[in-house]
């Protein structure tokens, strides 16, 4: 039987994550309120803000950055999207 979580993204209970995503606190906190669906939608918006700033995961500065987006995207409200940023049109 899956754990589940009352998940902070979606404001329903939803199936947990089966692992500590992320190191320290932030990570402790993800595991206990946030569900695999909004970590999977963090995945993609995190993916997207490294294409399109151009940020590599072994720059100490860009961790902070993606850290900070990944608080504010799971138990803020939301992040904002890059500047100019585009979504891709189905063609």
């Amino acid at each position: 039987m899956p754990r589940t979580v009352y998940c902070q993204y979606e404001k329903r209970e939803t199936e947990g994550l089966d692992f500590v995503p992320w190191p320290g606190e932030l990570g402790r906190r993800i595991h206990a309120h946030i569900g695999k669906n909004a970590w999977n939608a963090w995945l993609a918006h995190q993916t997207m803000l490294i294409n399109e700033n151009r940020l590599s995961p072994r720059d100490p500065k860009h961790r902070a950055f993606l850290e900070a987006e990944m608080e504010k995207f799971l138990f803020g409200g939301g992040a904002e999207k890059p500047a100019g940023y585009v979504p891709p049109t189905a063609d």
